[in-house]
């Protein structure tokens, strides 16, 4: 209990602060979208700081946090960067781990576009026969030693957490392909008969 609550307080100001860094952008290029922005982000707030409280919430407000999250950080990209997002539209009740997917998300965002040259990312999170899958790829522009933002600390609180909240019944492969192009991440959980740590 104690280290999903460290976890959990590691991931909350470091969800705001890229956040706040892409609100900031938009302000100097849209005020009007800005402030929708930080209408959008006070909700997602609400569920990272309550919601998410809860050991498990419903696939149904997960999914509907992180299409919040997507939308927000798509209206700063560069028109080159392709955005390829499939999420359950009538996502079922299934309890989840809350905010286990995000770090990947920021990730994709992160390091997989480019101010000037042709990026893409594609997210599909989808349930399967008791079986809950998030595949995420994208380009791959890794960021420079001195940007902190690749230090890898949120692949290190996915592992941690999938370890603790699904261990025995979940499947991780990530890497990049063999021409170092392109990162993917893909996460299968059973969900039919995993047992959900309670913290």
């Amino acid at each position: 209990q104690a280290e999903l609550q460290n976890l959990k307080s590691q991931l909350n100001p470091h969800f705001l602060f890229n956040t706040l860094n892409n609100i900031y952008s938009l302000i100097q290029i849209d005020a009007d979208r800005a402030q929708q922005a930080v209408h959008d982000l006070s909700r997602m707030l609400r569920y990272v700081l309550y919601e998410s409280s809860c050991p498990t919430v419903p696939l149904a407000a997960e999914v509907e946090f992180l299409r919040d999250y997507i939308e927000l950080m798509r209206i700063r990209l560069p028109r080159h960067v392709e955005v390829g997002v499939s999420l359950p539209e009538e996502p079922s009740p299934t309890p989840v781990a809350p905010l286990l997917f995000i770090s990947l998300i920021e990730n994709a965002f992160k390091h997989g576009t480019s101010n000037d040259r042709p990026s893409f990312i594609r997210i599909d999170i989808h349930e399967r026969g008791g079986e809950l899958v998030c595949c995420i790829r994208n380009s791959c522009f890794p960021k420079t030693a001195s940007d902190r933002s690749g230090s890898g600390i949120g692949l290190e609180q996915v592992q941690k957490r999938l370890s603790l909240m699904y261990d025995g019944h979940y499947e991780w492969h990530r890497g990049t392909t063999k021409d170092g192009k392109e990162y993917f991440s893909i996460i299968k959980i059973d969900t039919h008969d995993s047992e959900m740590r309670n913290r």
